[in-house]
């Protein structure tokens, strides 16, 4: 690539950041950081009855912990190219306006929001695509003034050369046209001067020398639009590249309220999920490496992301495949960094107190580090360990099958006798009560093994049993292989 690469990532300050355009920002981050170009955060704030106030900073504060960082931004010293706020240029955008009003490339359009709806539903019941019918684009001088004496506010509206192609080559999706007949004078301010989206953004890619566009493949049909506007000033068209569409597990377009998937980064993160790991499954919807790894660091990201192995094909957004990634973070985290994960999810569920002792404390890592092998993601870590801060224990199905063996009751027995016995309540000793119970009883292996774990914990399966014997404690431990006995 023999021109500067400068990329951005432009969201609308509407709430939350959404997966789809996490995406879009990492698929811009990446190919900055390969090629050594820039990265903008510009945030477009045009719509003015959509933002909400918050909106841009929680926007940034999940950019941030993706660790998405950005070269400029409204936080950053402006330099040539800022502000980076829409509604900070606004004043230079009129000036665009103004441009295209002097050159006939653009008309001032007097329908009102009623005669406009009359007019979609009289194409529709005729079996035409709505589109506005051009009624003022030719208006006369005497004409416009009759409408102003009555004091409509006019809207602005792009002239679209009738009977042109627009073709562009996308970078993922190859050679693209559309027809301008089916497009229509599409509005370019609204009456209150402020620009619409398709217009504000030309403008800033144009002075902010925006080199590439990736997005997603919703936006496919903003860009005739964008390129007639690039082509009316005379500019250089940047190139354009449309992520696929995120589908769901049923391979059906994603909605904003489709339960089955989790949607905003922020959601993620207050459920305990790493950033490396929403990163990296990000990643690998729409785009694929060479061979077949599939964990890669955001530095390994960068040093490998091309357009080129970008996919057109839809991408399917798969939660497990999403849980399994992020277990594979947590399962090679350091402890402190799963504590951080976890323990707020147990403060928060009231079984751990915020204000914890030392030794609480302690006791408490080492029960989520008792964990982090099959972890999932921090929330989880209270279905986990719930065993421990019950009094009485809950079985499984498949612990009563177990607990209703002719041998239990002998081995239960005998193992109590033995933790009767321990000098110290630790892993070893523990350790050695199970030895002397298997000599003691003859029982070995899962006829042993199986009846202990069923009856302190209610389960079959789990993490060590020495360490979960420890972390209930002795008198947990004696009431619950006495209630297992008696059962």
């Amino acid at each position: 690539m023999s021109k500067e690469i400068r990329v951005r990532f432009a969201p609308s300050p509407t709430g939350h950041l959404h997966i789809g355009g996490a995406r879009s920002a990492l698929f811009n981050y990446l190919l900055a950081k390969n090629t050594g170009g820039t990265f903008v955060l510009r945030i477009e704030d045009t719509d003015q009855a959509r933002n909400v106030d918050t909106a841009t900073e929680k926007l940034m504060d999940s950019l941030k912990w993706l660790g998405l960082n950005w070269d400029e931004s409204i936080d950053t010293e402006a330099g040539e190219y800022g502000p980076y706020r829409s509604m900070d240029r606004v004043g230079l955008y009129k000036e665009y306006i103004q441009q295209l009003l002097n050159e006939n490339k653009a008309y001032y359009c007097y329908m009102t929001e009623e005669e406009l709806e009359a007019e979609r539903e009289a194409q529709k019941a005729r079996g035409e695509m709505p589109k506005y019918s051009g009624r003022d684009r030719d208006l006369t001088e005497d004409q416009r003034a009759a409408y102003e004496a009555k004091g409509i506010q006019p809207v602005v509206r792009f002239r679209v050369t009738e009977g042109q192609t627009i073709t562009f080559n996308d970078s993922v999706r190859e050679e693209v046209s559309f027809e301008s007949d089916g497009i229509g004078d599409f509005v370019i301010a609204r009456k209150d001067g402020v620009p619409m989206y398709n217009f504000a953004v030309v403008i800033d890619d144009h002075l902010m020398k925006i080199s590439h566009v990736i997005r997603g493949e919703e936006h496919l049909s903003n860009t005739p639009r964008q390129i007639m506007l690039f082509q009316a000033f005379g500019w250089e068209v940047p190139t354009f590249a449309h992520a696929s569409l995120i589908l769901n597990a049923d391979r059906q377009k994603m909605s904003k309220r489709d339960e089955s998937i989790i949607q905003f980064v922020e959601q993620y993160k207050d459920l305990g999920y790493m950033p490396e790991a929403i990163v990296n499954f990000l990643a690998l919807l729409g785009w694929s490496p060479v061979g077949e790894e599939e964990i890669f660091t955001l530095e390994e990201l960068s040093e490998q992301f091309s357009l080129d192995r970008v996919s057109k094909a839809p991408a399917v957004f798969d939660m497990d495949k999403l849980a399994w990634m992020n277990n594979q973070y947590i399962k090679n985290a350091d402890l402190d960094t799963v504590v951080d994960l976890a323990l707020p999810h147990l403060i928060a569920s009231g079984v751990v107190s915020e204000e914890l002792s030392e030794d609480r404390l302690e006791w408490t890592r080492r029960l989520i580090g008792l964990y982090q092998e099959q972890m999932q993601y921090g929330a989880e870590i209270v279905k986990l360990t719930e065993q421990f801060f019950k009094k009485d224990v809950d079985y499984t199905d498949d612990a009563r099958e177990v607990l209703a063996e002719e041998q239990v009751p002998e081995v239960l027995t005998q193992f109590a006798k033995e933790l009767d016995e321990v000098e110290t309540f630790t892993v070893p000793d523990i350790k050695k009560a199970i030895k002397a119970t298997q000599k003691a009883t003859g029982q070995k292996g899962k006829k042993l093994f199986m009846p202990i774990r069923a009856a302190v914990s209610g389960q079959t399966h789990g993490p060590e049993l020495g360490d979960t014997i420890e972390l209930l404690g002795k008198a947990v431990v004696g009431a619950r292989l006495k209630a297992a006995v008696e059962k």
